[in-house]
């Protein structure tokens, strides 16, 4: 493993291995999880610059074990060769109580077979940062992008620039497998809050996943666009709703690809009895110039690792084919309630949470149409631009995402006329069945956490290219 996986980990996994081989004595399955994650978060804005810890920091254990065909899970966040016993009594004493309760059939517990792993030595590593920069530097660059924020507008504004940099080391031990990755990833963003007899009006915009150098590079060259689009949204207006044909830029395509069928079609959902998705399974669920994935192991972004947190290697799953649900996404547990094969996607809040099924990276592929075409075939809609927040219900298959704003088209040309904010909604089949061009571009963000629910916030990243489709606007 290249020097910069974590020392502390490298350190304690002699002791590690020495707990596992106690738990396998005792236990037909037993595999340890050790994660050791650091980061920053860096802030400068108009009056102030803050430095804290990545939300993401964390350093601890997680141990599974199989007992009367079930899992039990015991975290805990110190371990060294005098503790490791006691550690041990823990989790045999947890497992026996959580035996009991099943004897007093007080709970239902559901009977699963031997997880089934491949063997798999193997160490990972991706260094995709390259920082290069001291705190000191760090800061100095962001001081920039907000003055060139300040720079830009004549109106009363507020720059903000953030710059999250995060360290991920990872450690899987079970019998079979003894699986090592490192990691980073970067994830900047720069917002402007303009102020008029209006109100305040304010617009953001997001680099992560690639080089720091490009993410400062790419975000200074957004900024007077930023601070113009701040501006131009105080003379925008609610839109009248109804039903519109719309172009929907990548970071509102990503948007949709996340709320409506990333949740979707997160299979502990199909077990809960809480997804749609599951009655449609190689049934048409969109046009047929929809494809869609999702995937840890295609992009090298905030949602890119080597293995999951269960220990399975990434992947990429193809969710829609051609506008026909072919597949969802699951965690180990899942999976093999449904008889499936995991897809690489059980991902912890922190080692103090159970893993559930997560997204990674979500996105519509590519299609051949050109974006000056797409609008050209407007006679009255919208160009919609920006992610700000949406939801799913993936029992009822409704949507709502809410795009910055929109640019109203009339004959194929874009106008002055502006709409803000913009409420997209309706039922899923109905918006992916109405896409009729998809463009030849490819765009990934992964400004923002997902919450699985109202809780267990992780990084994802989701994308794609431009769409047209007919939509409800509110």
């Amino acid at each position: 493993m290249e020097k910069r996986f974590s020392p502390y980990l490298s350190k304690i996994k002699p002791t590690l291995k020495l707990l596992l081989d106690e738990l396998l004595k005792l236990f037909p399955y037993a595999s340890i999880l050790a994660v050791d994650v650091k980061g920053k978060r860096f802030t400068v804005n108009t009056r102030t610059v803050s430095i804290a810890d990545s939300r993401t920091s964390e350093r601890g254990f997680v141990v599974r074990v199989n007992t009367r065909n079930n899992y039990c899970e015991y975290s805990f966040n110190n371990i060294n060769e005098d503790n490791y016993n006691e550690i041990l009594l823990h989790i045999v004493k947890q497992t026996r109580m959580i035996e009991i309760i099943g004897d007093k059939k007080e709970v239902d517990l559901t009977d699963l077979p031997l997880i089934n792993e491949e063997v798999i030595n193997k160490s990972f590593y991706r260094d995709t940062l390259k920082v290069g920069l001291s705190t000191k530097e760090i800061i100095e660059k962001l001081n920039e992008l907000k003055d060139e924020i300040h720079n830009h507008s004549d109106m009363d504004v507020n720059g903000i620039a953030n710059l999250e940099l995060t360290e991920v080391s990872k450690m899987f031990l079970s019998s079979n497998k003894d699986l090592e990755q490192y990691y980073n990833w970067g994830d900047g963003v720069i917002l402007a809050a303009t102020s008029s007899d209006k109100g305040v009006k304010y617009n953001f915009s997001s680099e992560s996943g690639c080089s720091l150098e490009e993410i400062l590079t790419k975000l200074k060259e957004k900024t007077a666009e930023l601070v113009d689009v701040a501006s131009k949204l105080h003379r925008a207006r609610p839109v009248k709703p109804g039903t519109y044909d719309v172009i929907c830029s990548p970071e509102v395509t990503g948007l949709i690809a996340h709320e409506a069928f990333g949740h979707g079609v997160e299979m502990d959902m199909f077990v809960k009895n809480r997804a749609k998705a599951i009655e449609y399974l190689n049934k048409e669920v969109a046009s047929n110039k929809v494809n869609m994935y999702d995937g840890a192991n295609v992009f090298e972004q905030v949602s890119s690792y080597f293995f999951d947190d269960e220990g399975t290697l990434a992947q990429n799953t193809q969710i829609i084919d051609n506008g026909i649900l072919k597949n969802g996404i699951n965690d180990v547990l899942t999976a093999m309630r449904l008889n499936v094969l995991p897809t690489g996607n059980g991902k912890r809040e922190s080692f103090e949470r159970k893993a559930y099924t997560r997204m990674t990276n979500t996105y519509f592929a590519p299609g051949n149409d050109k974006l000056e075409d797409m609008i050209k075939s407007i006679k009255h809609g919208y160009f919609l631009v920006g992610s700000l927040s949406g939801m799913e219900d993936p029992k009822n298959w409704g949507i709502q995402c809410i795009a910055s704003y929109g640019i109203e088209i009339i004959n194929g040309k874009l106008t002055s006329n502006w709409i803000a904010p913009v409420l997209i909604t309706g039922y899923v089949p109905d918006l992916l069945k109405s896409i009729t061009m998809v463009s030849d571009d490819l765009e990934m963000f992964g400004s923002g956490y997902c919450g699985k629910g109202y809780k267990e916030f992780v990084k994802v990243s989701d994308g794609g290219p431009y769409l047209k489709a007919r939509v409800r606007l509110g």
